[in-house]
């Protein structure tokens, strides 16, 4: 029955996750905490992994509160789950907009839906910003305002801020 749950709540999120993984964290978070399983700081530990493995946030999120909530089955239900309604949905939307690209009827439906990837990506950083604030620390702070410096002004690979994230944060907050 937990494998039906979890396949159930990671399909609605794969129906109406607009935006992708980030925009979808809000819902992943909200699904995690209705099944008991994933702490706020668990669920921000998990998005940080989400980031360094590779494939899909999303995918990645649902793997996790699926594995923490009922194993390897619930990992590969909450993983369908999340999968298969976003690839049917994106199968046919690649059809309709071809077939309708100069509609100005889909051209208003993508002006509606570009606000709200905003605002659910918004939600995502505040989910995550409770867990980096919720014990005020001079470290991780500083590691937050490093990493806007580092990526907004000097365009450092992300992948270079996230390895060296890690390994100071492993000496000075472990």
């Amino acid at each position: 029955m937990i494998y039906i749950k979890l396949f159930l709540s990671f399909a609605k999120i794969g129906i109406f996750g607009f935006g992708g993984g980030m925009a979808m964290l809000p819902m992943i978070y909200q699904s995690a905490q209705q099944m008991g399983g994933v702490s706020a700081d668990e669920f921000s530990n998990l998005v940080g992994i989400s980031q360094v493995t590779p494939g899909p946030i999303a995918v990645n999120a649902a793997t996790y509160v699926g594995f923490v909530t009922a194993g390897y089955g619930g990992a590969i239900a909450a993983t369908m789950g999340v999968a298969v309604p976003s690839f049917i949905l994106v199968s046919l939307a690649c059809y309709f907009i071809n077939k309708f690209k100069e509609s100005t009827v889909i051209k208003g439906a993508f002006v509606g839906i570009r606000p709200v990837t905003v605002g659910l990506i918004a939600a995502a950083v505040i989910y995550m910003g409770q867990s980096v604030f919720a014990s005020v620390s001079l470290v991780p702070v500083l590691i937050l305002l490093a990493t806007l410096v580092a990526i907004g002004k000097l365009k450092v690979s992300p992948i270079a801020i996230v390895i060296g994230a890690g390994v100071i944060g492993a000496f000075l907050c472990g």
